[in-house]
């Protein structure tokens, strides 16, 4: 019944310690690749939780996420999921890179959700990447006799929708806030939160940016009176990924010569942002740092609008701090929600096949999107700006200024497909293509010409890193 298959990572059949355990226990399955996979709510995702009572497996289906209070509250414990390198250490012992849904390899205890009992054929992953376990009835009785069953997972379906009016995010903000008050504050919703204003370097600049007239010399004089922006900006110019001709030697050489009035703009205006919320001390693993997710989405969707037609290409100074901001909701969410914020990234890590947006819809009934939509309208941000971050995970989004959306959206699936980013890919469609006047061809060249100057991005991602301490 062991049918062969290759794989894109070239693998033909199981190691020898999987295929023994799998005799052992008389469980016959037909290897199967990704695209030969049934539904969702059959393919089985597994999740290595533990405690100081020691480990447990999770199974569930892939078109559910798995909730570590319910499932806490089942087992009477307080799991999270385990720590990368003690994962990697035990499935290096089997000589596979993912963990597989298959409780006899780490002799502990597993617990699956019920619903995985109702299909009569299940995909379960092996370990191998591209490769999976086609089981049948029988034999799905055989992986799981010595299993627990219960209810710990959450339908991604029954997550609520973004609202489509922009004004409600205010009030799921605030309903969210008030959820995990215990005060149950009622005050409005940045006195509640003590959102700061925006930073007086922001403000200078925004009025630059808006002013018909003004000058490389007026811009250079508002960067010179914050040190730190000072020396991001001449660091920048002189680094290789803009390989300028010579020594850098102010403020007002970087912009005239090497960076340019509209970047240095936009890029005052990212890094006086980043600078009023502090990175989070806890994060998900595996997930790619803030900085250089921001630097290298900016870097790709600057890229894009300029493979766009010139006639339908949208403000590249806006486009480029669209991307370098789409994902600030993440540090107002930390934030605003310390406690949480703890509570999200290891649900992240437990349910790497969900989008992080449906996470924190599920954990908070508010999304960093939201979050941080409505914090560029509060500061009087451009509304390209606030609607990118707002619809950047839509793919179907058509409204008022969808190019900056979708433009995001693109950026971030792109990443996605080079293992940049967090989560599952996500599908490209070939209406959203066509709304920015881009082939998939050349979207992906777009990208990769970004990426293959990664070593370059590297040194300006180190520059944000250690600029704003």
């Amino acid at each position: 019944m062991n049918t062969l298959a290759v794989t894109d990572a070239g693998h033909t059949s199981l190691p020898d310690s999987i295929e023994k355990l799998l005799q052992q226990q008389g469980i016959g399955y037909h290897l199967r690749q990704a695209d030969q996979l049934g539904p969702l709510a059959q393919q089985v995702q597994a999740c290595l939780l533990g405690d100081s009572v020691g480990m447990l497996l999770a199974l569930f289906p892939r078109d559910r996420l798995i909730d570590l209070k319910r499932i806490g509250e089942l087992l009477g414990r307080e799991l999270e999921p385990v720590r990368m390198a003690q994962a990697e250490r035990i499935l290096a012992k089997h000589g596979i890179s993912t963990v597989p849904g298959l409780p006899m390899i780490f002799g502990s205890p597993c617990v699956f959700e019920q619903q995985l009992v109702e299909h009569n054929r299940l995909w379960i992953d092996s370990g191998l990447p591209g490769l999976y376990l086609e089981i049948e009835s029988d034999d799905i009785g055989s992986l799981i006799s010595k299993a627990s069953s219960g209810r710990f997972s959450v339908p991604l379906s029954s997550l609520e929708p973004l609202p489509s009016d922009p004004e409600q995010d205010r009030n799921n903000i605030s309903d969210a806030v008030k959820n995990f008050t215990a005060l149950r504050m009622r005050q409005r919703l940045e006195e509640t939160i003590e959102i700061p204003p925006l930073p007086e370097t922001a403000q200078k600049v925004m009025k630059l940016r808006v002013d018909p007239d003004a000058t490389i010399e007026q811009l250079a004089d508002v960067v010179e009176t914050d040190p730190s922006l000072a020396a991001q900006v001449v660091s920048w110019a002189s680094s290789p990924y803009y390989a300028a001709p010579g020594k850098i030697r102010s403020v007002e050489d970087a912009i005239g010569r090497v960076l340019g009035f509209d970047l240095v703009i936009n890029l005052a205006v990212g890094l006086a942002l980043g600078k009023t919320f502090s990175l989070p001390k806890d994060t998900a693993e595996g997930s790619t740092q803030y900085w250089e997710q921001a630097i290298y989405s900016a870097a790709i969707i600057e890229g894009l609008a300029k493979a766009m037609p010139r006639n339908k290409r949208p403000e590249l100074g806006l486009n480029y701090l669209a991307g370098l901001l789409h994902n600030f909701g993440y540090l107002v969410l930390a934030y605003i929600f310390p406690p949480y914020f703890k509570l999200i990234c290891r649900h992240v890590e437990a349910n790497p096949h969900v989008p992080s947006h449906l996470i924190e819809q599920h954990l908070l009934g508010v999304t960093r999107d939201q979050i941080g939509s409505w914090l560029m309208r509060y500061w009087d941000m451009p509304a390209e700006v606030s609607t990118a971050i707002r619809y950047q995970h839509d793919a179907n989004y058509d409204g008022d200024l969808h190019v900056y959306a979708n433009l995001v959206y693109l950026t971030l699936a792109l990443l996605r497909e080079r293992d940049i980013g967090s989560g599952p890919q996500m599908p490209i469609p070939d209406a959203l293509l066509e709304r920015l006047n881009l082939s998939r061809d050349d979207a992906a060249k777009a990208a990769d010409k970004v990426l293959d100057a990664r070593d370059a991005l590297r040194v300006l991602v180190h520059e944000f890193k250690h600029g704003w301490k």
